[in-house]
């Protein structure tokens, strides 16, 4: 049987709570408990139930103040197991629900955290100057606004062009550009800001593209003029179709650099290089020294994403 928590002593007050739900079976439970200290609990800043939970009890409607009966429970969560157990459980599963200030706070927060990533780490390609956070606020409104729109191919057009042409095969449809719709609380910043850059540059609502890395490729001598086969680099490039270019070990690390600002052979047996690249070459480039120098060469980072500033 259930019953109403209305004490003037143990009454919850909404205010000052943060519910935690979670759907077992046919039934939502719900635990209450301090606000913020749901996400200490779950990342191990907070180790004290005590610390988290406003009424040690499972709920079927925290502001109503209606517990769960056993049975339900047991239906549930499996005969014989602890309340304690169970709160620990929707703890730790349980979605947490925050009120609308809460959340509205909470995406602001995610918001900002985004644009600064993004503006760190893109440039206008013309002066490789970086964009004030205001232009990619801005630029990503653009986008959002206007439903990521690009122009889509004349369907009638293709298909008379292929009937007049006869035995031409026909094309693949084109791979559907990223997009934006903007932030949400659901995902990290860093994954948010990623898709944020991808899909800036994919529709271009200003001038942009991704600030190149600066690195240093330490490469033993003896290696430089091995032989490796032609064919595409590993996945994880912009441009994974782009071809790298046969011949050495040397011929194909050069084949990623964007533009060389030194190389030279340090001490008696290293080839060093260092330059500036597309953050997309340095998964493959950093799988090809591995695979072909054994573990010998290295890659450096020297500078994440460098702008017009830093190489001044």
């Amino acid at each position: 049987m259930s019953r109403q928590i209305n004490q003037p002593s143990n009454q919850i007050k909404l205010t000052n709570v943060s519910l935690v739900r979670l759907k077992k079976g046919k039934k939502r439970f719900e635990i209450a408990c301090y606000k913020n200290k749901v996400l200490e609990y779950r990342s191990g800043i907070e180790t004290d139930l005590d610390e988290v939970l406003q009424i040690p009890n499972v709920f079927l409607n925290v502001s109503k103040g209606q517990t769960a009966p056993r049975d339900d429970l047991d239906k549930a969560f499996g005969k014989g197991k602890s309340v304690d157990d169970i709160v620990l459980e929707i703890l730790k599963k349980g979605e947490l629900q925050v009120g609308d200030k809460e959340r509205a706070a909470q995406s602001e927060r995610v918001h900002n955290e985004v644009v600064g990533i993004v503006a760190s780490k893109v440039v206008d390609p013309r002066t490789k100057r970086v964009y004030t956070t205001g232009m990619i606020e801005k630029a990503l409104d653009m986008l959002r606004t206007a439903g990521n729109e690009t122009p889509a191919p004349a369907a009638a057009d293709a298909e008379t062009a292929g009937g007049e042409a006869g035995d031409k095969e026909p094309q693949p449809a084109a791979k559907p550009k990223p997009t934006w719709t903007g932030v949400v609380t659901t995902k990290s910043a860093k994954i948010q800001a990623l898709e944020a850059m991808k899909a800036l540059v994919a529709h271009q609502p200003i001038p942009i593209a991704r600030a190149r890395m600066k690195l240093r490729i330490t490469c033993p001598t003896n290696i430089l003029k091995q032989g490796v086969k032609g064919g595409k680099p590993s996945a994880g490039a912009d441009d994974g179709d782009q071809q790298k270019a046969a011949g050495t070990v040397k011929d194909r690390i050069l084949s990623y650099v964007e533009e060389v600002e030194s190389q030279d052979i340090v001490g008696t047996s290293d080839w060093e290089v260092v330059g500036f690249f597309e953050p997309g070459a340095f998964k493959p480039l950093s799988d090809f020294i591995g695979s072909e120098t054994k573990g010998q060469g290295r890659v450096e980072v020297l500078d994440m994403a460098v702008t017009h500033e830093d190489q001044d």
